[in-house]
């Protein structure tokens, strides 16, 4: 999908410059994509204490598919 977006320079200047990428598309994905697999981990912190489990993790780890 293309998106048109409007950027400060010096900050895409920075984060291609940090990400190592040879473009700023590609590091303006990477960028994302840290961002949304972040924001999942954030979440799934969040649910700490609120799961109840029935099986140990080595029941899991065992468990037959």
């Amino acid at each position: 999908m293309r998106a048109t977006i409007t950027l400060d320079k010096d900050i895409l200047d920075e984060l291609v410059h940090e990400s190592g990428r040879k473009s700023a598309a590609s590091a303006v994905r990477e960028a994302i994509s840290e961002y949304l697999k972040h924001k999942r981990i954030e979440k799934i912190k969040a649910m700490k204490g609120k799961l109840r489990f029935d099986k140990t993790a080595e029941e899991l780890r065992h468990y037959e598919r």
